[in-house]
């Protein structure tokens, strides 16, 4: 679905040397997206308008609803409130068990209206193998981000999640006001395009909480690189999935805080 996802807004601007004046700014837009199971519904999430099949799909794959391979299908459709997808699923398809929800997602939340403390934190797969990557291949991938990002360069307030191959190119990006949202996007986007995951990594412009190391290790990749900072908790489960985990990703270079072996001085190869 294509939509404007910017508007201009007026706003004064004040600065220390040079006082008020009227500006214009550009504005990201943010609607409810209503995402529903086979017609039943699961959760709202506020999201930016653009990428709502690959958000879906996204979500379908990093909440461990199902796999991308059960996935049929997804309809999206505008209405009056705001944006409704529904994802079909193979008929005779295991659904996993999805994390009860009673609230509406939040831009800035990937757990709202989680109900227990046991589906906050639930088992992840140890991932195994995955692409070896040269330092240099990350921040050549750092580098590319920016210019990548249309819509955060317009305003100035979204985030991207971007997947790279081993030698630090991007093949996918994908925004939105959410950071998980961006990182769901991207998932579904590598689903329904049919890229492999464990071929290079994912780069996230967010600071790293455990959900986008969660969410990353269900896509099947081994390496995140976030551009902040992670949490305590991000990194005890990246170390128990066996996710390699690189953060404060700037100009000048990143840190690994897990399973450094898979980063490398050497030219980049596969295991």
């Amino acid at each position: 679905m294509s939509k404007a996802t910017a508007q201009r807004r007026s706003a004064v601007q004040w600065r220390v040397a040079a006082g008020s004046e009227t500006v214009a700014r550009a504005t990201p837009q943010e609607v409810a997206v209503g995402l529903s199971f086979d017609g039943r519904p699961h959760t709202v999430l506020m999201a930016t308008p653009n990428d709502v099949e690959d958000l879906a799909r996204g979500f379908t794959v990093t909440e461990a609803v199902a796999c991308a391979e059960d996935i049929l299908g997804v309809e999206v459709k505008e209405t009056d409130l705001g944006i409704l997808a529904d994802v079909r699923l193979r008929p005779g398809a295991i659904q996993r068990k999805a994390r009860p929800r009673t609230l509406e997602g939040r831009s800035s939340c990937g757990l709202c209206g989680v109900q227990r403390l046991a589906d906050a934190v639930r088992p992840l797969p140890r991932l195994q193998g995955g692409a070896r990557v040269s330092h240099q291949a990350v921040q050549r991938a750092v580098d590319a981000l920016d210019d990548a990002q249309a819509l955060g360069r317009l305003t100035r307030a979204t985030h991207a999640a971007a997947f790279a191959d081993a030698e630090g190119t991007l093949r996918l990006v994908r925004e939105d006001v959410g950071r998980h949202n961006a990182l769901d996007k991207l998932a579904g986007a590598m689903a329904r395009e049919g890229f492999d995951a464990s071929g290079g990594f994912v780069l996230v412009t967010s600071r790293c909480s455990f959900e986008m190391v969660e969410k990353t290790v269900r896509m099947g990749c081994a390496i995140l690189v976030a551009v902040s900072a992670p949490t305590d908790l991000a990194i005890r489960r990246a170390e128990e999935a066996g996710l390699t985990l690189a953060a404060l990703a700037r100009a000048d270079g990143h840190t690994v805080f897990t399973h450094a072996e898979r980063l490398l001085d050497a030219v980049p190869e596969f295991v």
